[in-house]
C-alpha cells in the first residue's frame, strides 16, 4: 500500500508517496515553505497543497516536531506556534484534507526509517537517532524497540535549551564555521552520550548531507553515522507509521 508521507517541519513541510514496504519514495518531494506564525490552520493548508498536488486521495502520515499522544494530540511546539499545543491535530488535518492522518513524533518517524531501510539497520542495543535542522529532534532505539518522544533537543547545555546552541539554524543565523559549531554539537552529543551510552548515534536532518564538514571534529566514543536516507527518513517514516496503522 503507498502512503503519503508528510514531514512538518520549522522551515518547510515536504512530503512526497512512498513505498512503505520497500521504503523509497515513487515521486520527487514536493516542498512548500512552512507559513510564519506556523499556526496549526495554516500548516494544514500547506499539508492540502501536497495532497493536492499529488492528486491523493488515500491515507497519509504526518511526522510533527513534537510529542504526539495517542495518535492524535501535539503537546508540544517549540518550533511551531504555540496553539498546536493541547490540540486534536489529526482530526483538523482530516477535515482539512479529506484523508486519513496517522499522527507521529518527527523524529520517531526518521529513526524508523533508518532502522528499517538505513544506517540502523541491523543494529542492536541502544540507537540514537537525532535531527538536526530548525531544530534538534530524537529517536531513541533499544533493540530495536522506539521509546517515543523522548524530544532530547531540550536537554539544557549551559542553561538554554540544545537546540537553541547546536541546531543547523543556530549555525547559520550565528555563520559560524563548521568547525565552530561542531564544537557546541559535540559539547551536546557527549552531554547525550554520558546520559544514555548508546551503542551508535545516527545523524539526519538538513545537516546530514554535510556530515563529512563537521563529523572529524566530534570527540564521541560512541561510533557517528550519517543517515542512510539523509533528510527523506522522516518523509518515509510517516508513510511507513501509517501503513502499519492501517494493517493491524
Amino acid at each position: 500500500m503507498d502512503i503519503l508521507g508528510i514531514d512538518i517541519g520549522g522551515t518547510g513541510i515536504k512530503g512526497a508517496p512512498v513505498d512503505s514496504i520497500k521504503g523509497e519514495l515513487l515521486a520527487e518531494r514536493f516542498r512548500v515553505a512552512t507559513p510564519q506564525p506556523a499556526t496549526p490552520e495554516a500548516c494544514a493548508e500547506c499539508i492540502a497543497q501536497i495532497v493536492t498536488h499529488f492528486n491523493w486521495d488515500a491515507p497519509i502520515g504526518c511526522g510533527y516536531p513534537g510529542v504526539i499522544r495517542h495518535g492524535a494530540l501535539t503537546m508540544t511546539a517549540a518550533n511551531v506556534d504555540k496553539g498546536w499545543i493541547g490540540l486534536n491535530a489529526r482530526e483538523l488535518i482530516e477535515n482539512t484534507t479529506k484523508c486519513a492522518v496517522t499522527l507521529v513524533n518527527d523524529a520517531d518517524a526518521a529513526g524508523l526509517a533508518e532502522m528499517r531501510f538505513g544506517a540502523g539497520r541491523g543494529v542492536d542495543g541502544v540507537v540514537m537517532m537525532l535531527t538536526v535542522g530548525t531544530g534538534i529532534g530524537s529517536a531513541l532505539f533499544v533493540d530495536g524497540r522506539l521509546v517515543p518522544n523522548t524530544e532530547l533537543g531540550h536537554l539544557k547545555i549551559r542553561d538554554k535549551d540544545a537546540e537553541r546552541r547546536a541546531s543547523d539554524r543556530v549555525r547559520i543565523v550565528k555563520e559560524l564555521s563548521w568547525r565552530d559549531w561542531a564544537k557546541r554539537f559535540d559539547e551536546y552529543l557527549l552531554y547525550v552520550e554520558n546520559l544514555f551510552w548508546p551503542d551508535l548515534f545516527i545523524i539526519g536532518g538538513g545537516v546530514s548531507k554535510n556530515f563529512s564538514k563537521f563529523s572529524t571534529f566530534l570527540t564521541t566514543t560512541t561510533p557517528v553515522v550519517p543517515a542512510e536516507m539523509l533528510n527523506d527518513a522522516g518523509i518515509v517514516g510517516a508513510a511507513m507509521v501509517a501503513f502499519e496503522s492501517h494493517h493491524r
